[in-house]
């Protein structure tokens, strides 16, 4: 964190100082000012750390509001900031939090994760690995689906880059986290409104500014409102390769919550319109999932279909992750296995340029699309 963090905010986070410091711990959650989580090594801790009193922690939520320039007070009982360090704070206040003032601080790690990195974890394999990087040299569509916790934000950071160095690539988010190392990289980040409300620059208006930058790649840190629309719109005229992440089980429910986001654009088109877009735009879901050992997998990585006879979403799993143990220790034991089946976009890898070998997909040469 920076000298002036330092100084000016984390006296008074002395209580939760030595999470800070833990490279182990992710995630430092707050619910009182006696009762306080962390999560290290993906598993949940109760703490025997407590602040001293409601003040206490009033004064340390304050001062990080002072800090970041972001209002927290009765009329506007929540707080979402960034550190200078990256990590993310959350702070509620009475009387909706009924436990009392709540803080949550998901810290953000310097260290980029890289698809090597996965790989040696045990969360996605090497033919993954190449699927994934031929996907992205070809342009496809990309959304990294997962619950809270689950890693979406790193994969994309891994996944996105895959995108080679020649190309313009424009980050959209919330909040900086990607770590992009490409030589033409423009970050661009939301604002929220000031003291009076005002000011605002949300992620749907920086979508459509995007636009007009003459992007290769378009890619969004995380696609929560209507700004669905806009990227599915942009993905199906010409801005091929944009990738983003959601929060979703599964990849038909990835889809499925694009089409509720869609809605939330103002917009009104006809169901099976919105359907349709999401259908042409998106050409793979990444799923990443948390496992009961705390451990972060790749799931599935599957294509999207066409609508069934129904009108309904579908999806073709690529690859999908086999259980084949679970370790005394209660560690779960399995990899990601080939389907079998050929994506539809295959032709489309191959006249880009990009030699994928088919081995990868298991023995059977049936196609999905």
């Amino acid at each position: 964190m920076s000298d002036q963090f330092s100084v000016t905010v984390r006296s008074f986070l002395e209580p939760i100082n030595q999470y800070l410091d833990d490279p182990e711990v992710t995630e430092i959650m707050v619910n009182s000012p006696d009762e306080i989580w962390i999560e290290k090594s993906g598993k949940l801790q109760r703490t025997d750390s407590s602040f001293e009193s409601e003040d206490a922690l009033k004064s340390a939520i304050n001062n990080i509001s002072q800090f970041v320039k972001r209002r927290i007070d009765e009329e506007n009982p929540t707080m979402d900031a960034r550190l200078p360090d990256g990590s993310r704070v959350h702070a509620i206040l009475p009387p909706c939090a009924r436990k009392g003032l709540c803080l949550d601080i998901r810290k953000f790690s310097a260290e980029t994760l890289t698809m090597e990195k996965l790989v040696s974890f045990g969360s996605i394999t090497p033919d993954a690995v190449e699927f994934i990087k031929a996907c992205v040299y070809g342009k496809m569509n990309i959304i990294v689906s997962g619950g809270t916790g689950s890693g979406k934000t790193s994969l994309l950071n891994a996944i996105s880059s895959m995108v080679p160095n020649e190309e313009r690539i424009i980050t959209i988010e919330d909040s900086a986290e990607l770590q992009l190392q490409q030589d033409h990289v423009l970050p661009l980040e939301s604002k929220p409104p000031d003291k009076k409300g005002k000011g605002e620059v949300p992620i749907r208006e920086l979508l459509k500014s995007s636009l007009r930058l003459r992007p290769d790649r378009i890619i969004v840190g995380e696609i929560r409102g209507g700004e669905a629309l806009d990227l599915l719109q942009a993905m199906n005229t010409g801005h091929g390769g944009s990738m983003g992440t959601i929060h979703a089980n599964s990849p038909v429910d990835s889809l499925s919550r694009l089409e509720t986001l869609s809605l939330f654009s103002g917009v009104e088109l006809p169901l099976r319109v919105i359907r349709a877009q999401v259908t042409s735009a998106i050409h793979l879901v990444v799923q990443t999932s948390r496992y009961h050992d705390g451990s972060r997998k790749i799931s599935h990585i599957s294509e999207v279909l066409p609508l069934d006879d129904r009108g309904e979403y579908k999806t073709q799993d690529i690859f999908v992750f086999k259980q084949t143990n679970i370790k005394p220790t209660g560690r779960i034991e399995g990899s990601l296995k080939p389907s079998g089946t050929f994506p539809g976009f295959l032709d489309e890898i191959e006249q880009a340029g990009y030699d994928l070998k088919k081995a990868i997909f298991g023995g059977k040469k049936q196609r999905g699309k």
